[in-house]
């Protein structure tokens, strides 16, 4: 029975074909649609819609669904439409017709997208912490390795002397940077929808900043129209912002590809973090990197297959909106998963700190040489012939040393500065709002 059905039954067909994959999804909602049903009754009684012993009777079940949810016993019965059809049977079922009372005031289009919102933000903090356990560890290796000159590349061919440092501290201040995108993801997601209905508001006195409050949100989606319309936009503004963590990580994965090869020589991890090949037994394959960098590229993807999905809707709610949780919800997962692996690898990383002497690499401090000569007192452009001279005739004799020391150079990589800038970045989530409001509402 589902809570719209009349007395016609729908289709097995059509509804294996409706619900999809949504059982599977919802069941990482369910959590959130019982604080949203915690937060909606809080308000229903304040405003006469159930009397203090009906909501206190309906917060002791929920709260008993919510703690069931949080140890691993709480499924959706077969034959259950859906997350928030299965929480209104359960407290049918335990309080006869008060169960009935919690849906006054909300659709389910409200109600999932509440749901969505709250996962979603949940979700972002998730990310925040991966993200900043990769920085902290890039960070340290960049200080680490600070003094390890590698070559630097300008259409992959040798260029300048760089070095560790420059190169593991590039990739962590990318980060602070891609943090920011995500931040602007977060002030999407973190408004309130609940209140909005199927799109056109409701008749009863709904007190929705009371509901925005109890919930944590920042504020709210005001205009209700615009409330439902935020479905599809919330998930791609998320992806946005995971679209650039992911192209950090991407980039970061194949240079790690790159410089593990015998070719370049550059790092190297202990046997049992790499594979080998089945005919060749030298080999030490950069599997994770290389999944770290596919899966990167898909998640890079994912704001235009979402525009896809909705871009020619009109105002309202469409069942199109459903498939947008299958490409979401497993895309968040393995951003997650490829943070996690990417500091795991890098903890173990080992750095070729005699790559610099190598013959292949005197070219490499050409500018080094030039710009000797400048300070020197020669004009620019006949130190440039100079030096270009001498590497024709083969009589160029490399200076290895480097003195760079202006700031974001290798002589300075101005760590306190980036450092700050990330703390900086998270505090623009304001994460203990929502997570001391949580704890309220479940207590």
């Amino acid at each position: 029975m589902k809570l719209w059905q009349k007395e016609t039954s729908v289709s097995e067909i059509v509804e294996r074909f409706t619900v999809g994959r949504d059982l599977e999804f919802d069941i990482q909602l369910a959590p959130y649609d019982v604080l949203g049903s915690l937060a909606h009754t809080e308000m229903l009684a304040s405003i006469g819609l159930l009397t203090k012993a009906e909501k206190e009777a309906i917060h002791i079940e929920l709260k008993a669904i919510f703690k069931s949810i949080e140890s691993g016993d709480f499924s959706i019965t077969e034959g259950v439409e859906d997350i928030h059809s299965q929480v209104e049977f359960l407290l049918t079922e335990r309080l006869g017709d008060v169960g009935k009372k919690i849906h006054s005031g909300r659709s389910r289009n409200d109600q999932v997208l509440l749901d969505l919102k709250l996962f979603m933000r949940s979700e972002i903090k998730n990310i925040v912490e991966g993200v900043d356990a990769l920085f902290a560890r890039l960070m340290s290796l960049s200080d680490q390795h600070k003094a390890v000159l590698m070559p630097g590349y300008t259409h992959m061919q040798v260029a300048m002397p760089s070095s560790f440092g420059l190169w593991f501290g590039a990739y962590a201040e990318s980060l602070v940077d891609d943090l920011y995108a995500l931040e602007a993801a977060y002030k999407v997601v973190n408004k309130n929808p609940l209140g909005s209905g199927a799109g056109f508001g409701s008749s009863f006195p709904l007190d929705r900043k009371m509901t925005t409050e109890l919930l944590g949100f920042e504020d709210l989606n005001y205009n209700v129209v615009y409330a439902m319309m935020g479905r599809g936009k919330a998930e791609r503004s998320l992806a946005t912002g995971m679209a650039a963590i992911a192209s950090t990580l991407s980039k970061f994965s194949m240079d790690i590809c790159l410089y593990m090869g015998s070719d370049f020589g550059f790092i190297g991890f202990p046997d049992e973090l790499t594979t080998g090949s089945s005919i060749m037994p030298h080999k030490k394959n950069p599997d994770v990197f290389e999944l770290i960098r596919g899966k990167c590229n898909r998640i890079q993807a994912l704001p235009n297959d979402i525009a896809m999905m909705t871009t020619n809707l009109p105002v309202g709610y469409h069942r199109e909106m459903q498939v947008i949780k299958e490409l979401i919800f497993p895309t968040i997962q393995d951003l997650k998963d490829c943070l996690f692996m990417a500091e795991f690898m890098l903890a173990k990383i080992k750095i070729n700190d005699q790559l610099i002497a190598q013959n292949k690499y005197n070219y490499l401090f050409t500018v080094e040489e030039v710009n000797r000569l400048v300070l020197s007192g020669v004009p620019f452009r006949d130190a440039y012939k100079k030096v270009g001279l001498a590497i024709e005739k083969g009589e160029f004799k490399p200076d290895r040393k480097v003195n760079h020391s202006h700031e974001g150079s290798i002589g300075q990589l101005n760590h306190p500065e980036i450092n700050a800038m990330m703390n900086k970045a998270k505090s623009g989530f304001y994460f203990e709002k929502w997570e001391k409001a949580f704890e309220e509402l479940v207590g």
